[in-house]
């Protein structure tokens, strides 16, 4: 702290007066879910793997680990690769297509985000019991999925509407298709948007609890925050396997952060440099 001038000094005491709290509580879960047994809030006895025996067991009628946690990275996968691919098409069409009723549609994709997800479940439920999806994870991953392409197609367009229309002008004066251009040079110059929103989707799918529990029943659907939800609905808690399932609910999401964040960054620019 010596080597940094003076007012950042003062910006990195208030970062660790915020960032504090935070991570007394992060390491609050994990000494939780080490010990055997808590009184009041602090861990006590001795370190212990009983906390952690749903890894290799089922645990009071609960199902096995495994299949949460199968159905949190399938739903997770397919909803952030989905987004990816249909928001990014979406985009190109907007940024670099001139038709009938585009402004109107920019406008109904930002209102579409504008709305709550809550506001929405009563017309969902409808739908999917009509389509009989209700009770499936095609379902709730339809559903995430609709829910996310309209932050994704805005992030993208931003992303496209950066791009030169040089380049793309004289690959279609040579002759190329536009699906070929897109393929072949407007994507790879956006990698780094892709990449961006896939990972921010990948995040919003593994932490997303609203959708699942109110649309899934069977717990062979459930996914990871549901399985991590049936310990909180006892009556009486047992707070030291609870704080296991968070620390191990939360691991993926702090490793794929710290793999992606440069990433992440890109969201915030919403564009590239070429």
């Amino acid at each position: 702290m010596a080597l940094l001038p003076p007012r950042w000094r003062l910006v990195l005491i208030v970062l660790v007066a915020f960032c504090l709290p935070i991570l007394s509580g992060v390491a609050w879960l994990f000494l939780t879910g080490s010990f055997d047994r808590v009184h009041g809030l602090i861990p006590q006895g001795s370190v212990a793997l009983k906390n952690w025996r749903f890894l290799w067991e089922a645990v009071g009628g609960r199902p096995p680990i495994r299949v949460p946690l199968v159905n949190s990275i399938i739903f997770s996968i397919v909803v952030s690769t989905s987004v990816v691919l249909i928001s990014s098409m979406a985009a190109y069409a907007i940024s670099r297509m001139s038709f009938p009723g585009r402004r109107m549609y920019l406008g109904l994709v930002l209102v579409l985000h504008a709305f709550p997800a809550v506001s929405l479940l009563i017309a969902i439920f409808y739908i999917l019991r009509r389509l009989g999806l209700f009770d499936t994870l095609l379902g709730v991953i339809l559903v995430k999925t609709t829910l996310e392409l309209p932050l994704g197609i805005w992030l993208m367009k931003g992303f496209f509407d950066f791009l030169s229309w040089e380049m793309e002008m004289a690959a279609l004066v040579d002759g190329m298709s536009r699906w070929t251009l897109f393929r072949k040079i407007a994507l790879p110059l956006v990698r780094p948007g892709l990449l961006a929103l896939w990972t921010f989707s990948l995040l919003s799918a593994w932490g997303e609890f609203i959708l699942p529990f109110t649309f899934i029943v069977s717990s062979q659907n459930f996914t990871m925050a549901m399985y991590l939800q049936t310990f909180l609905s006892e009556a009486f808690a047992d707070f030291g396997m609870l704080a296991a399932v968070g620390v191990f609910y939360a691991l993926p999401v702090v490793v794929l952060f710290m793999i992606g964040q440069r990433f992440l960054l890109n969201i915030y620019s919403g564009g590239v440099k070429g």
